[in-house]
């Protein structure tokens, strides 16, 4: 990356990468390629857990990316997660290997996205919120009436039985962790170009966006199309790890629900907050899904104390604090020190001479 533009003595310098993000980058990088071998390391009970988490990754960062970013508060990702899995089943139906079929489902459920767009992205604040939310419900109720989609019963994919168990694990597994790491490379290099920083100006105060000449509706269109494709990605994943979905839970308002819970935990408009809140929401899943209601009682009451507690959440309470950014997509203003004269009149050694560095 080039050096950091620096200000005058005594003002402030612009900083993107520093050390320990730098570090931080490389470690995650080698974090990516070690998971790769967890299907053979580990066995396919972890890999199934694991699948689960990097959907709950794939969701949460989506889910980010409208709200945190672009400023989007959508109540109806389901409706993409509902299509990427039934979508799985039509493309099936149709020929198609279950694994291609995921992909078609996927690149379906952008193409979608980019239609439903042109008239979502009129709708502002909660308008958008419950229009998306009747736009699942419309899919849902479309997914009941079509009998070659198992109707409102269900249905499960039975041509993933011609995999062997564990061989049908690991290739859902490897899908997972490569739709996971292509969906956060490709939020994250995007928000690093002008377009990212213009998506935030426009979550941040859209009528001062688009009097400075930002393209409001097609930098939004960006996000909500990338959203579309990562919950479209997260559903054909869920039917690849469950072998079985129906219309009342794969089109469920509680997917948002899950989402928003992530993304309040681990810090609404941070790119490494989403990750921390899916890795929380994984564990209680792990460890207390069994206990019915309670389970869902202490979600709700969970989300309640953040919101009041630490409401810019887990990772956005470290930035806010400590100023720690492992994987920035913004900039940062740092303090440049003021030149001392020497003796001579000269800049004193150990100073910075103004100059870029």
């Amino acid at each position: 990356m080039t050096a950091p533009a620096v200000a005058a003595s005594g003002g402030v310098a612009v900083r993107r990468w520093t050390l320990l993000a730098r570090a931080a980058s490389a470690a995650v990088a080698g974090l990516g390629v070690a998971l790769i071998f967890v299907p053979v390391a580990l066995g396919s009970d972890a890999t199934q857990k694991l699948t689960s988490l990097l959907i709950l990754v794939i969701l949460a960062a989506m889910w980010n990316a409208l709200a945190g970013f672009g400023g989007l508060v959508s109540i109806g990702q389901q409706a993409f997660i509902g299509l990427g899995a039934y979508g799985t089943v039509w493309f099936v139906h149709h020929g198609m290997r279950p694994y291609v079929a995921m992909l078609a489902a996927t690149l379906a459920c952008g193409a979608i996205a980019l239609a439903i767009s042109l008239f979502a992205l009129r709708l502002r604040a909660a308008q958008f919120a419950i229009g998306m939310w009747v736009t699942a419900e419309i899919f849902a109720i479309l997914v009941t009436l079509d009998s070659s989609l198992g109707a409102g019963t269900g249905t499960s994919l039975i041509e993933f039985n011609f995999y062997a168990p564990d061989e049908r694990q690991q290739y859902t597994y490897w899908w997972a962790l490569g739709a996971a790491a292509i969906l956060l490379v490709a939020l994250f290099v995007l928000l690093r170009t002008p377009l990212g920083a213009s998506l935030q100006a426009i979550r941040d105060d859209e009528a001062a966006a688009a009097s400075l000449g930002v393209r409001v509706v097609g930098g939004k269109r960006v996000l909500f199309v990338l959203a579309g494709l990562g919950c479209g990605a997260a559903g054909a994943l869920t039917l690849a790890n469950t072998l079985f979905i129906e219309p009342t839970s794969i089109f469920s308002v509680q997917w948002t629900a899950y989402m928003i819970f992530m993304v309040l935990v681990g810090g609404l408009g941070t790119y490494e907050g989403p990750i921390l809140g899916a890795v929380v929401l994984w564990i209680i899943q792990t460890e207390f899904i069994d206990n019915g209601s309670a389970y869902l009682i202490g979600l709700g009451t969970t989300a309640i104390v953040f919101a009041l507690v630490l409401p810019r959440g887990l990772w956005g309470t470290v930035v806010d604090r400590f100023g720690v950014r492992l994987l920035p997509v913004g900039y940062e203003l740092v303090r440049v020190p003021e030149r001392r004269p020497g003796r001579d009149g000269d800049t004193a050694p150990g100073t910075n001479d103004g100059e870029g560095g």
